[in-house]
């Protein structure tokens, strides 16, 4: 399975990923955005997936990053 950093616009709607993909049988760990990465909200949802990533976009997403050896790969932003 492939590991991946969400980042979020708002608070709320980090937990709300969160509780989205649990209701899919998935895990999801809130946790800080590095400072490098940075966030409008501070705060990102680390989980495990194996699916397109496209299948797990809302409006809530500002950009999702690979977790790969260590490294942060963006594999979607949202277009302004």
């Amino acid at each position: 399975m492939k590991e991946f950093l969400s980042l979020f616009y708002t608070h709320s709607g980090a937990i709300k990923f969160q509780r989205a993909i649990e209701g899919k049988g998935m895990s999801g760990e809130l946790m800080p955005v590095p400072r490098k990465l940075s966030s409008n909200c501070g705060i990102g949802c680390r989980f495990s997936y194996e699916e397109p990533i496209e299948n797990l976009i809302s409006e809530e997403i500002e950009k999702i990053f690979e977790i790969k050896d260590k490294e942060y790969i963006m594999v979607y932003e949202e277009e302004e």
